[in-house]
């Protein structure tokens, strides 16, 4: 799977900007079907409710991509444009370190690798409730990809191996 990683880690920069091309209705609608799957448990769980009648925008900078998201009482909604309460922001190779928990979350924020801007107390809350979620939850094949994919793109230290996950 290493090695498929690595490819797929190539061939994103050329073709991941090309995202910002698909019509937003079919972003909504698989972004929000993937979403509602992969978090159906803590959303069942209210892990998700500091977001009801919220707003957050995830902007991945390099691809020209932005999302605004919302809870509601059907789940988590997606919107082109909403009155943001808060507003994450970075590329998208610092959003899979997050995912892939590669690194830090604390590290990507103190680092301005990632960016939160407005509700300083809701951004921090999200950030808590991304660090709480428990990767064992995801489909077992889903969460090793992620890894995969996160360790084909970690930082390398300066003696060429790899950096631990912090």
């Amino acid at each position: 799977m290493k090695i498929l990683a690595r490819l797929a880690v190539r061939a994103a920069d050329p073709l991941l900007p090309l995202g910002r091309h698909v019509p937003f209705p079919l972003q909504r609608l698989v972004l929000e079907k993937v979403i509602a799957r992969l978090f159906a448990e803590p959303l069942a769980e209210g892990y998700f409710d500091l977001l009801e009648g919220r707003w957050l925008r995830l902007e991945v900078s390099d691809l020209g991509l932005a999302w605004c998201l919302t809870r509601d009482r059907r789940g988590l909604r997606l919107a082109r444009q909403a009155p943001v309460d808060v507003c994450i922001r970075g590329n998208w190779r610092e959003f899979l370190l997050l995912a892939s928990r590669q690194e830090d979350p604390d590290t990507l924020f103190f680092r301005r690798r990632l960016t939160i801007e407005g509700d300083t107390d809701l951004g921090l809350g999200i950030k808590n409730l991304l660090d709480s979620l428990d990767p064992e939850g995801l489909p077992p094949r889903v969460w090793q990809l992620i890894c995969a994919l996160g360790e084909a793109i970690k930082p390398a230290e300066p003696d060429g191996t790899a950096a631990a996950a912090r």
